[in-house]
């Protein structure tokens, strides 16, 4: 496990973000190596993960390349560029199904299909 997912998950685990999961894309996307996916039960709860992981990311000297989602905090992304974090709502978590679309394979990837005939 890389230095900064570590550092990403314990930041989430020290403010009792649930259900964490950590998605390796590496073989799926050409701009990151890990998609980590953390559920927070409020606004509020949502912002404090966030900043707490972008306040952990600091102290390791990771500096997010952007930040999305803060003044709502329905979703928030926080992007380190290999490693992005989604700290959703329960339901925009369960609408958008990040888990599902980052574990198939793009068509695009995928071997061509002989025709039935």
């Amino acid at each position: 496990m890389t230095e900064l997912k570590q550092t990403v998950i314990e930041a989430l685990e020290d403010i009792k973000g649930r259900d964490i999961v950590a998605i390796d894309v590496q073989a799926l996307s050409d701009v990151m190596d890990t998609l980590v996916i953390c559920s927070g039960t409020s606004n509020r709860q949502v912002k404090s993960l966030a900043d707490n992981v972008i306040e952990e990311g600091k102290k390791h000297g990771h500096r997010p390349i952007g930040v999305e989602g803060m003044e709502g905090g329905e979703w928030v992304l926080v992007d380190y560029g290999d490693v992005v974090v989604h700290v959703m709502q329960p339901e925009v978590r369960s609408f958008y199904d990040l888990e599902k679309l980052w574990s198939m394979e793009p068509a695009s990837r995928q071997e061509p299909r002989e025709p039935e005939a």
